[in-house]
């Protein structure tokens, strides 16, 4: 008895690791995961944005199969700076992420269907923060989303800095869109 309740608390701890980062129950394709990254191109933008994330990505997919669609330095050796699809539990490792969030945008099913495929028609589109040629996380999103007929209302800013001489979209300005909501995580819940 006691080597049937070990084994099937392992399979529970097992399947819980399998099941990936909780998301809240109703989130949807095109809803966007913001991240706090880990990297150093995180702690330039977190300084820059003064903000709680550095990162951000478009969810994929359907529940139990989330993926992330993000432009983002390469987080995988060999794999080049770029617009990417990756599961949602390595966008949300603690190797990558110290927290993340989930924000519904306020849009149709239609125009959400459109959005995801704006976006995941850049897969292989170069990630550069600053230079028209490439793309950048939040410009991304934000396109993917314009292209789809959506106006997400948000405020660029202009940078004057050495190599990053213009207008940005940071993460904070894209997370206060009058068009996207915070949805509660499931641990948001509890006490």
């Amino acid at each position: 008895m006691r080597r049937w309740v070990s084994a099937l608390l392992a399979l529970c701890a097992a399947s819980a690791c399998l099941a990936g980062p909780a998301l809240p129950i109703d989130a949807q394709p095109g809803d966007l995961v913001f991240r706090r990254g880990t990297e150093s191109v995180s702690a330039m933008v977190l300084a820059i944005d003064g903000g709680q994330f550095s990162h951000v990505g478009m969810l994929v997919g359907r529940p139990g199969a989330w993926q992330v669609v993000h432009a983002t330095p390469a987080e995988v050796p060999g794999r080049a700076d770029g617009v990417v699809v990756d599961t949602l539990s390595f966008f949300l490792d603690p190797v990558r992420s110290r927290g993340y969030a989930v924000y519904r945008v306020d849009a149709p099913d239609a125009l959400r269907a459109a959005a995801v495929g704006e976006a995941l028609g850049q897969r292989g589109a170069r990630f550069r923060i600053a230079d028209p040629a490439g793309t950048y996380c939040t410009r991304l999103v934000w396109e993917a989303w314009r292209r789809a007929g959506v106006d997400l209302q948000v405020r660029f800013t202009r940078l004057a800095l050495p190599l990053m001489q213009g207008d940005y979209l940071l993460p904070t300005p894209l997370s206060r869109s009058p068009r996207l909501r915070r949805l509660a995580l499931p641990a948001d819940a509890e006490g």
